[in-house]
């Protein structure tokens, strides 16, 4: 089951492409958080939602927002470390590599059947409560301008 506005964000922990510890707690005691998930690293869609969460986490910080843009994917960080060279990423790719989707079950987002997550995004407030979040299509790019908006106004 999705959480939905109000609920508890489920905390995690996994290991971003730069091999650092990530977890919710950590991040939202000092900021509020956009997590995103995506279905599979190298991939058309995968490559250009990467670049634009770089582009929101960009943009909070030349504004001065308390901003924290985690996304989490399926693939081990050795993927996600190629891929944020490629890409040009620095804002952190966590690996839900193992347990396999945990952290992607625990958003109600795990796509059993592929063993990948599904294209859920979730703003999570400082004090660790969910703001919004919502799932769209595989196939579909999301520009996460709403998430954004949202954020800059809690943050």
């Amino acid at each position: 089951m999705i959480p939905g506005p109000g609920d508890r964000a489920p905390d995690f922990s996994v290991t971003d492409q730069f091999g650092r510890t990530i977890t919710l707690a950590e991040a939202t005691g000092s900021s509020v958080v956009i997590l995103a998930f995506l279905p599979y690293a190298f991939s058309p869609v995968c490559g250009d939602e990467i670049r634009a969460l770089q582009d929101v986490q960009d943009d909070a910080d030349a504004a001065g927002d308390d901003l924290t843009v985690i996304a989490i994917t399926a693939d081990a960080k050795y993927t996600l470390a190629a891929w944020g060279v490629e890409r040009g990423v620095n804002l952190s790719i966590g690996s839900d590599f193992w347990p396999h989707g945990a952290v992607a079950r625990a958003y109600g987002v795990f796509d059993e059947d592929h063993g990948v997550a599904e294209r859920g995004v979730f703003v999570i407030t400082k004090a660790g409560t969910i703001e919004s979040g919502r799932q769209v299509a595989r196939t579909e790019t999301r520009d996460f301008a709403i998430e954004a908006r949202i954020a800059a106004g809690i943050a």
